[in-house]
């Protein structure tokens, strides 16, 4: 009788075990894309994505990249959140299996008389040795689905971490490119900064002279004494400027301050983007940017996490078991015949919470909620970050090119004054002028350069690109 009760309850709670409770994840909720963007010099070829910015044709620059994806400590520690979160998914697959363990025991009692009689070795205390083997095992039937949806959320977490790592790849990938493009221009800077100093001694020591000779007076004198001081005060500025690049560099490669300084003390150009910039479908890019993935497969998580705390408020069935050898020798241990079973099932319904259960339900909700709204702004932070980007960085390209002609010209204009002055018919001090001005443009166009390959950097990191599937540890 007891027997078809036990195997009756036993069978209605594995059948009962079929049902999860909690909301069903659905996907993300839909978003509004644009249907183009502003494309500019861009074109719908398919990008790098792994490698963009092999398309500057820089080699130390891909290895200065390469060198940040081994040792930067930021990365490092992202891939460690990401074994974290797959050792946290396998524990709760394990938590769905049997429970099982065993025991040896050894155990020597001295427990005192109890006889009553005159014989003197009935007051002698009793010895017993006890020898025991055992094997127990336990196991939760997921009546409501509560470990489902923790293996389901903690899958969730694990896609999640793996698209925070490959973010971190993107934006160190983008980080590098930056401060070494800036460390180049900073360099193209300083060096026409050095040339510019050189141009106003040659003009400061005309004006001398003159001044010597009547024809230029003490302003004009203390004038260009200001504007030589103010070039070289520049100089300084930019020197430390450049150091500090190269510390940042240093760092995001993971090594001391310092380290790169003979590595990348001689100059060389600001590595420049491609005349045409692939970007292939920008919408369809973004949807793969890892942190909209992120951001996705933690509401995903959230999501599950309410059927979870839902299933707290329902009855456990928990199935217990015992088998054990022993006796008072040590050769009762062999005696498989003769042991003790021990088979139990346990509910149990935390029914009198008090509302705490129902408490981490609308907790769990809120979470989920907060997780959508995330999403929703984290896509839209995407948008913008490529529409502006895109913009940007075609309205840089039609300022390279007017800069360009602007130092075309001003070229022009010091080589035909440096004529006129060979042929007598002007001054040095208008050849030092022109050179001056040359010298200016030249500066400018080196800012411009710079700006617009790091508008070209901030491209590829709105696209999400520097990562693919197959960078993942």
């Amino acid at each position: 009788m007891y027997q078809k009760l036990f195997l009756s309850f036993l069978l209605g709670g594995l059948v009962a075990g079929c049902t999860t409770v909690g909301p069903d994840y659905a996907g993300p909720p839909a978003t509004p894309l644009p249907d183009a963007f502003a494309r500019g010099a861009a074109t719908a070829a398919a990008p790098n994505e792994a490698a963009w910015w092999t398309a500057l044709g820089d080699p130390m620059l891909a290895g200065l990249v390469e060198r940040a994806f081994t040792a930067n400590p930021n990365l490092a520690a992202a891939q460690a959140r990401l074994r974290q979160a797959r050792a946290a998914s396998q524990s709760e697959r394990a938590n769905r299996m049997p429970r099982g363990g065993a025991d040896l025991l050894y155990a020597h009692a001295r427990l005192p008389s109890m006889g009553s009689g005159t014989d003197d070795r009935s007051q002698l205390p009793t010895r017993l040795d006890l020898y025991n083997a055992g094997f127990d095992a336990s196991w939760e039937i997921d009546l409501f689905g509560g470990q489902r949806r923790a293996v389901e959320a903690a899958a969730a977490s694990v896609d999640a971490a793996g698209a925070n790592l490959a973010d971190t790849r993107v934006s160190l990938a983008a980080e590098v490119v930056q401060v070494y493009v800036d460390l180049r221009g900073c360099q193209r800077r300083l060096a026409l900064n050095g040339d510019a100093i050189a141009r106003q001694q040659q003009g400061l020591g005309l004006t001398a002279r003159r001044r010597e000779a009547g024809t230029a007076s003490e302003l004009d004198l203390a004038r260009l004494q200001g504007q030589l001081e103010a070039t070289r005060a520049d100089t300084g500025q930019l020197a430390a400027e450049l150091d500090g690049y190269r510390n940042a560099l240093a760092v995001l490669l993971g090594v001391p301050p310092g380290t790169l300084d003979d590595e990348l003390a001689q100059p060389a150009p600001v590595p420049l983007p491609p005349g045409e910039v692939a970007i292939g479908d920008p919408v369809a890019l973004l949807k793969r940017r890892p942190d909209i993935r992120a951001a996705e497969r933690t509401l995903a998580a959230r999501t599950a996490q309410i059927g979870q705390a839902q299933a707290a408020r329902f009855p456990h069935l928990t199935l217990m078991g015992l088998i054990g050898i022993g006796g008072s020798h040590l050769s009762d241990l062999t005696r498989l015949d003769d042991f003790t079973a021990l088979a139990a099932p346990r509910l149990s319904w935390n029914f009198l919470d008090f509302g705490r259960n129902a408490a981490n339900v609308d907790k769990a909700q809120g979470l989920r909620d907060e997780a959508e709204a995330r999403y929703r702004a984290t896509v839209l932070v995407a948008l913008r970050d490529a529409e502006d980007a895109l913009a940007r960085f075609r309205q840089r390209r039609v300022t390279v090119a007017t800069l360009a002609r602007a130092v075309d010209a001003a070229g022009r204009a010091a080589d035909l004054t440096r004529a006129r002055q060979h042929a007598g018919t002007v001054a040095s001090m208008d050849l030092l002028d022109a050179e001056r001005t040359r010298i200016g443009a030249e500066q400018r166009l080196a800012s411009a350069e710079a700006a617009l390959t790091g508008d070209f950097v901030s491209l590829q990191k709105a696209l999400g690109l520097g990562w693919t599937e197959s960078s993942r540890p």
